[in-house]
């Protein structure tokens, strides 16, 4: 089995990225790789509109720089990882902040880095709208230069599924039957 070195981590700041995030520092401590860290910057949240300007027509004028578009990722990423610190102490890690297409993105950084292994946690699109938009992992998964581990949180059983369950604190940690009646 190939030894894994470098895993590449691409995150959207949400919680199913969270997921992910903490999957790969426990496979990172475990075999001892490198952890690349990448967030993607939305184009879209490069734009101001300013309502009582004319200069809201004119695309030149409400676009942000990308210095300060990809300052802001940056500082998202690290509020993103703080609540982390005590998984990355023991991990060499990398942050890197980029703009562009996210599939593309992700797939030339595996790419440049070298990586032996991407991990993502995908969301889940049911119906029309998983055929009309694949997800981001589908499309990494297809342009990508190395494995992409997908990571996502389990569903409930069969059985359990649109039950209501008791809370925790009555002591039961995991769901019980509903008593005949």
């Amino acid at each position: 089995m190939k030894q894994v070195r470098k895993i590449l981590v691409p995150t959207d700041l949400s919680d199913q990225s969270r997921r992910g995030f903490c999957y790969a520092c426990s496979l990172a401590t475990e075999e001892k790789a490198d952890l690349i860290v990448l967030h993607v910057a939305n184009e879209f949240k490069a734009w101001e509109l300013f309502s009582d300007d004319v200069g809201f027509l004119d695309p030149a004028l409400r676009a942000w720089p990308i210095d300060r578009v990809l300052a802001e990722a940056s500082l998202d990423l690290n509020r993103f990882l703080e609540p982390h610190l005590h998984l990355t102490r023991t991990i060499p890690l990398t942050k890197r902040e980029v703009l562009g297409p996210i599939p593309e993105q992700i797939s030339s950084c595996a790419g440049e880095e070298r990586a032996d292994l991407i991990v993502m946690s995908p969301r889940r699109h049911r119906g029309v709208r998983h055929f009309l938009n694949r997800s981001i992992t589908e499309r990494v998964s297809r342009m990508s230069p190395c494995p992409v581990l997908s990571v996502t949180s389990p569903l409930p059983s069969p059985q359990w599924r649109g039950r209501k369950t008791f809370p925790a604190f009555f002591g039961w940690s995991t769901p019980r039957p509903a008593m005949p009646s």
